[in-house]
């Protein structure tokens, strides 16, 4: 069996940092590019339309949600939230803080030094679950939501085309898709003749959702994951909003 890239320690603590790390931890320089940190609320707040009032009866879907931070932000708006992540390591970190409101880790600094942090999921309204899934078998019970969130994720995909034909099933005619990748095409997770579009990713992404869903909104979502104290990943994620047809 394929051994799964997330399935460590040391990428879970980069993950809680990522996703629950105050800004002074992640990064501790007066001169850092500030506008990438919480990048997993601005790709719920910052791309979902509507109303900010808590909607007791609406369901949303996080896909890909990792260790969970934007599946609570959703909890804030819908009654019900699925987060789900191929990674078990992450599913049972993101039920850990469902139950106890909070996980004590370790991230690294440098060399064998590591710093040592408290994550707490943000406040929230409704009943957010977690559970492992495959975004390659998505199960026919995975529908009608009224939203559908997936952050980051196609470009991890084996056939990300196959992902993205099995979206408009999963959300209900007005419903919204909202849609950020960095199109960070690897071999390692995706075979070169799977990647979408020949430079011109977001045109093919446009090809396929546009029988079914209009795409309301587009910009720049720049986000930053820390390795160590002075080595950091710096993206820019295609955030969209997409409404079902």
């Amino acid at each position: 069996m394929e051994e799964n890239p997330y399935e460590s320690s040391k990428l879970l603590g980069e993950y809680l940092l990522f996703h629950y790390g105050r800004e002074e931890e992640i990064l501790p320089w007066s001169n850092g590019p500030v506008e990438a940190l919480n990048f997993c609320s601005r790709t719920v707040e910052s791309l979902m339309s509507g109303s900010d009032e808590f909607e007791p009866n609406s369901k949303a879907l996080d896909i890909g949600c990792a260790v969970g931070a934007s599946s609570f932000v959703l909890g804030k708006y819908f009654g019900k939230v699925l987060g789900v992540d191929f990674s078990k390591n992450f599913i049972e970190a993101a039920n850990k803080l469902k139950k106890e409101k909070f996980i004590d880790y370790s991230y690294l600094d440098e060399g064998d030094s590591f710093g040592e942090a408290k994550a707490i999921p943000p406040g929230h309204k409704g009943d957010v679950c977690f559970e492992v899934g495959d975004a390659m078998n998505i199960p026919d019970s995975w529908s009608n939501f009224d939203l559908v969130h997936a952050a980051n994720l196609i470009c991890r995909l084996p056939s990300p085309q196959k992902f993205l034909d099995r979206i408009p099933g999963m959300v209900k005619q007005g419903g919204q898709l909202l849609l950020a990748t960095p199109f960070t095409w690897l071999e390692e997770y995706t075979p070169r003749n799977e990647w979408l579009g020949s430079g011109d990713s977001r045109e093919k992404i446009q090809e396929i959702l546009s029988p079914w869903f209009q795409l309301e909104y587009e910009t720049n979502l720049p986000f930053l994951i820390r390795e160590h104290r002075r080595k950091y990943q710096y993206s820019v994620s295609w955030g969209t909003r997409w409404r079902r047809i």
